[in-house]
C-alpha cells in the first residue's frame, strides 16, 4: 500500500480518524486519535507524547517528546469502532527510531534475520477468559451454567459465548485477520481464536490488534475479557503458544525435513534453533512470562481437568503437551509465552536465542516424550532436565545474567525491564494477601 492507496481506503471506508498506536514496555496498547485530514503527517513526524506518562521509555517530565511514526503496511479498520483505522508505530526521539521502544527492538533483530536472507514466520495462538465482575468484587466465568471440572472444547460452553465470538471474529476478518479455530478451552469461561501465521512482525501487530478487539467487544457486551495468565488458582492457566519457522527466498520452512530421523520433521537447522531457545530458557522466560501472575501458571501440578498444559520443564517432545517445547510436525511450538507477553519484546528475545543456536550448532539432545507431570523432582534431576524460573524475581535474576537476551532487547530497555519488573516483585513480595491472613491471623 503507498500513500494514494491510503487515501483511497480511508475515503471508501469513511474512516474519520486514525489510532496512532504502539506498546508500551508491558505489551499494553497505547493510542492517540489522529483526524484523518492529518493521516499522512502520522508517516512523517508521526503523533507526538508525553514519554514519562508511559511506561517503559525510560524518560522524565523534561525529557524529549516521544512520536509515534506509522507503518503504512499496518494501516486497517478498526470494525468495533465505526468510523475508525489503526496504524502501528514505531516510536522516535529527536527524529530517530527509539531504542525503548519494543516494536524497533524487534525490528532490529528482523533486520538481522533479513541480514541473513531469514525471515522468521510466528503463528501465535492466544488464550483468554470472559469472566463477570460480581456484586462483592469477585470474578466469576460470564456464563454461569459454564462449570464442567473438563471443559475443553465443550460444545454448550462455545454455543452459549457463539454471540460474543462472532463479533470479535466478524470483525478479525474485517481487519485482516485469517480466523480459522475457535474453541473454548480447558478452565471454565475460557476461548482461544486462531489465526493464520504470518512474519514474525506481523503477527505481533496482529496479537496486539486482537488483544484491543477481544477487550473492548467482550466490555460492549458487559464482560470482562482477561489474558492474565492465572486467574483461578485451580484451573488451567491462559497461554499464548508461539509456533515458530524461518525461512528464506527459495524455501519458506528451512525448519522442515522428512529426512529427520527421530520422525519429526525437524532440520539441522531446526534442531539448531530449537537449542538455543532451550539454551536460553531461563532468562527467555522474563520476556515470555513477564508478570508475577505467570508463575503461578508455570507449574507442576494438577487442575480440576487433569492438568495445568503449561511447561514447568526446560526441554522438547515430538507431540508432548507436558514439554515447553513441542514439535508439531517441521516446526517449533513454544508453550512457555503467556497471555501478560509483550509480543515484541518475546519475539526479540526467540530470534535471539535461535540464532545463537544457530551460530554455535547447538545440539537439543533426544526428544522427551515421557508426562512430565508425573516424574518426581527426584527423576527430573536424575535426567539432567532444567527447571523453569518458578517465580518473577528468578526470571528477572536469569534474564539479567544472559548477554544474548539482553543484546536482542539492547542495553537501556533491557536496564529498564529489569528495573520495573524488580519493582513489580518487591510490590508484591510486600503485599499481605487473604491467604496470609487466613493463615496466620490467629496461628501463633
Amino acid at each position: 500500500m503507498n500513500v494514494a492507496d491510503a487515501r483511497k481506503f480511508l475515503k471508501k471506508n469513511n474512516i474519520q480518524f486514525v489510532l496512532a498506536q504502539f506498546v508500551d514496555i508491558h505489551g499494553s496498547a497505547k493510542a492517540k486519535c489522529v483526524p484523518v485530514g492529518h493521516f499522512e503527517a502520522l508517516l512523517t513526524t508521526g503523533a507526538g507524547f508525553a514519554g514519562f506518562a508511559i511506561w517503559g521509555l525510560g524518560m522524565g517530565p523534561h525529557g524529549p517528546e516521544y512520536t509515534a511514526v506509522g507503518d503504512l503496511s499496518t494501516l486497517t479498520l478498526v470494525p468495533w469502532m465505526p468510523g475508525y483505522a489503526r496504524i502501528a508505530c514505531d516510536g522516535h526521539v529527536l527524529g530517530k527510531p527509539y531504542e525503548y521502544c519494543p516494536r524497533v527492538a524487534l525490528r532490529a533483530q528482523v533486520k538481522k534475520l533479513g541480514a541473513m536472507g531469514l525471515t522468521m514466520f510466528t503463528g501465535i495462538e492466544p488464550e483468554f477468559m470472559l469472566l463477570d465482575r460480581r456484586a462483592d468484587g469477585s470474578l466469576a466465568p460470564f456464563d454461569s451454567t459454564d462449570t464442567l471440572d473438563k471443559p475443553c472444547y465443550d460444545y454448550k460452553g462455545l454455543a452459549r459465548r457463539s454471540d460474543y465470538l462472532g463479533k470479535l471474529v466478524s470483525a478479525l476478518q474485517v481487519a485482516g485477520l485469517d480466523v480459522y479455530q475457535i474453541d473454548h478451552e480447558d478452565a471454565n469461561g475460557q476461548f482461544e481464536v486462531n489465526f493464520a501465521y504470518r512474519d514474525c512482525m506481523t503477527s505481533a501487530d496482529n496479537y496486539t490488534l486482537f488483544k484491543m478487539a477481544a477487550s473492548e467487544i467482550a466490555h460492549s457486551m458487559g464482560m470482562v475479557c482477561t489474558f492474565m495468565p492465572k486467574p483461578f488458582s485451580n484451573r488451567a492457566g491462559t497461554g499464548s503458544h508461539f509456533h515458530i519457522s524461518v525461512g528464506d527466498a527459495k524455501t519458506k520452512n528451512l525448519f522442515h525435513d522428512d529426512k529427520d530421523k527421530q520422525g519429526m520433521g525437524l532440520s539441522k537447522t531446526g534442531y539448531h534453533f530449537l537449542a538455543g531457545i532451550l539454551a536460553h530458557a531461563r532468562g527467555l522466560a522474563a520476556l515470555a512470562a513477564p508478570s508475577v501472575n505467570s508463575y503461578k501458571r508455570l507449574v507442576v501440578g494438577r487442575s480440576l481437568s487433569g492438568a495445568t498444559w503449561a511447561p514447568a520443564y526446560v526441554t522438547y517432545g515430538d507431540n508432548n503437551r507436558t514439554a515447553m517445547v513441542r514439535i508439531p510436525y517441521g516446526r517449533l511450538e513454544l508453550r512457555l509465552p503467556d497471555g501478560s507477553c509483550n509480543p515484541y519484546l518475546a519475539t526479540a528475545g526467540i530470534i535471539a536465542a535461535g540464532l545463537d543456536g544457530i551460530k554455535r550448532k547447538l545440539d537439543p539432545g533426544p526428544a522427551n516424550n515421557t508426562n512430565l507431570y508425573e516424574l518426581s523432582p527426584e527423576q527430573v534431576a536424575a535426567q539432567g532436565i532444567p527447571i523453569l524460573p518458578q517465580n518473577l524475581n528468578e526470571a528477572i535474576d536469569a534474564f539479567a545474567a544472559d548477554a544474548v537476551l539482553r543484546d536482542a532487547v539492547g542495553e537501556n530497555l533491557s536496564n529498564e525491564f529489569i528495573r520495573l519488573k524488580r519493582m513489580e516483585w518487591v510490590e508484591y513480595s510486600r503485599h499481605v494477601s487473604a491467604w496470609e491472613t487466613n493463615r496466620y491471623l490467629e496461628f501463633f
